[in-house]
Order: structure tokens, then C-alpha cells, then sequence
């Protein structure tokens, strides 16, 4: 008996050990750096060590790295992952183009509408490159990919580019963009396209509106860490241009049901009931067009991070990535 409760010491020490060690390598608060690729700079943060296997994480329209949550980004690392978050470019703290968008946002809404296709100054798989740069100028051969809306987009591509190096891909709210899917919210697409602000409060204002169409009717928003979000996005970088440039290059995307068709990457879907934007048959639209996936709804979840969803979030992710993980070194904190 004595035996068995020092062992149970020693294996609680140890388990406190470890989880102690976690925290400290897993901390989000790390500096940001930057890395040129060409004619695009990019901005990332890595988290974790560099020998652990590496999971990219691709943001979607208009958002930056820092609106991957600390909490999630840590409880990842603390599985045993080198988390790689970015701004994507046009966005944050990574380069911008230098013109503002010469096409007119809502004539190309009318074209995307009609099916007749809009005119980019970039494309999604130009951005699916960047993410592969970026996994060159860190040294990164393989890695996982968890890409979420337009980052979603961005990652099928890169699975279809460098189907070596994906390991596994995780899509969340993201879409194949076949023709005949469910419109977003008219109201969301006007939130959307309306980026001129005279002040910065009106910025700011028109950035935490877009924030609460966005979230789900199940969760009631405090109009003030809205507020907050916006101004700490803001106050980072703020480039309306580029959103649009972004946007632009999703309505000219085709459909990328060939795409989808074609990949052999272990997959999961997550999308949620809730979805304003991008209605839950894209995620099942998805899910149905990639052979072998893993489709995972969850209720009430819409088209933001939100606090409610956090954990559902994580119920959903980890298992997948725990599942493709090759060398089986798991960390269960």
C-alpha cells in the first residue's frame, strides 16, 4: 500500500510537472515576426516548440491573427502541437497592395450572383502559396492545417497543391463555393461591403455591428467587448481595402467541387446550425465532396468564435488531430 501511494505521488508530481512546462512553452504572448516571400511580407507568430509537429492555422476574411483566441491557440500547443498563426495578406500586420481596388465591389456582387464570375487582383490559391511559403521560410516539411471560413478556402487549396505536405486538414465554416448553395444573410452582405467610415468610431462602430450579425441568435452580445474587439483589431491595422481585395478574390473563385474531389487528406468538417453567412449545407457540401471526411455539426454555432462555443469547438477539433497525429506522442493536460 505504501508503494501504490508513492507512486501515485510520483505520478502526480510528474503530471504537474508536465502541465507546468506546457503552460510555459504555450503561452500566446509571444513576438510577433516576419518573413518575405517575393512580393508578399508576411507576420506570424509560432507557438510551442520547433521539433513538435506543426499545425498552421489559416484565418478568414478580414481577420487577423490575433483573432485566433489565446485560450484555443495555448490549449493546442499544450497538446503537443507548434502552433503557427499569421495574418494573412492585406490584412494586419503582413503587406498590403498599394492600390485600392479598382473594381466596383457591388457590380462584381451582381456578376458573382449571376454566376458570370468577378475579376480579382489576387486569387485564393495565390494565398494558399503564401501559407506554403511560409511553411518553407520556417522549415516546416509537413503540416497540419485548420483553416476556418475563407481560411478554409485557402487550405483546400493548399491540400490540392502540396497534397505531401498536408497531414490533415480541419475545415471549419468554410464552403466549396459551388453554385446553388444557400445565400448568405442579405444583411451581412451589406455589413460587408460597407467599409467607408469618416471616423474612427464610425470604423469601429460598423466593425462591432458586423461582429453581432455574425454570432449566433443563441448567445446574446455585450455590445462593449464588441466594442473592444473592434478596437483592439483597429488599432492593430486597419485596411478596409484589403477586405475588399479578399472579398474580391473569393467571388472570383469557380467552384472547387473538382478540387475537393480530387483530395486524399484526412479531413474534418465542423460547421455550425447557426451559420448567417455561409449556411450549413456548405459544410455538408463540403464534407460530401471529399472522400473519407469526418462531418461534425454543432448547434447554435454561427460564424464567429464566441465563448459559448469554445469548448464544443475543442470537443470537435482535437479528437481529429489527435487521431493524425503520427508519432502517437500525445499530451493529455
Amino acid at each position: 500500500m505504501r508503494a501504490l501511494i508513492v507512486l501515485l505521488a510520483l505520478c502526480s508530481a510528474l503530471c504537474s510537472a508536465l502541465s507546468a512546462m506546457a503552460a510555459e512553452r504555450c503561452t500566446a504572448r509571444v513576438a510577433t515576426d516576419l518573413v518575405e516571400l517575393g512580393e508578399v511580407r508576411l507576420a506570424y507568430q509560432s507557438i510551442g516548440r520547433a521539433s513538435d509537429p506543426a499545425l498552421l492555422l489559416v484565418m478568414g476574411l478580414g481577420g487577423q491573427l490575433i483573432h485566433w483566441p489565446d485560450e484555443v491557440v495555448e490549449r493546442l500547443c499544450q497538446q503537443g502541437f507548434r502552433v503557427i498563426r499569421f495574418d494573412n495578406r492585406d490584412v494586419g500586420l503582413s503587406s498590403w497592395r498599394a492600390e485600392a481596388p479598382s473594381s466596383n465591389l457591388a457590380y462584381e456582387v451582381l456578376r458573382y450572383r449571376l454566376g458570370l464570375g468577378a475579376t480579382a487582383p489576387y486569387s485564393l490559391r495565390d494565398m494558399a502559396r503564401d501559407s506554403l511559403g511560409l511553411m518553407d521560410a520556417l522549415g516546416v516539411q509537413q503540416v497540419h492545417v485548420l483553416g476556418a471560413s475563407m481560411g478554409g478556402m485557402i487550405a483546400q487549396h493548399m491540400a490540392d497543391l502540396a497534397p505531401e505536405r498536408v497531414q490533415s486538414l480541419t475545415l471549419i465554416m468554410t464552403s466549396s463555393g459551388a453554385q446553388g448553395l444557400p445565400a448568405p444573410d442579405e444583411r451581412l452582405l451589406r455589413l460587408l461591403a460597407r467599409r467607408e467610415a469618416a471616423s474612427r468610431e464610425q470604423a469601429l462602430a460598423q466593425q462591432a455591428d458586423l461582429l453581432a450579425a455574425l454570432g449566433s441568435p443563441a448567445v446574446t452580445d455585450d455590445r462593449e467587448l464588441l466594442m473592444r474587439q473592434a478596437r483592439q483589431a483597429y488599432e492593430r491595422a486597419f485596411n478596409p481595402e484589403g477586405v475588399q481585395r479578399q472579398l474580391l478574390a473569393i467571388l472570383a473563385e469557380p467552384s472547387r467541387v473538382e478540387l475537393l474531389n480530387r483530395l486524399r487528406v484526412p479531413t474534418l468538417v465542423v460547421h455550425g446550425t447557426a451559420d448567417p453567412l455561409l449556411p450549413v449545407m456548405h459544410g455538408v457540401h463540403v464534407a460530401a465532396h471529399i472522400k473519407g471526411s469526418e462531418l461534425k455539426l454543432i448547434p447554435g454555432l454561427a460564424h464567429r468564435f464566441q465563448e459559448a462555443f469554445k469548448e464544443p469547438l475543442l470537443a470537435a477539433v482535437l479528437p481529429h488531430l489527435q487521431a493524425q497525429r503520427q508519432d502517437e506522442r500525445w499530451v493529455r493536460l
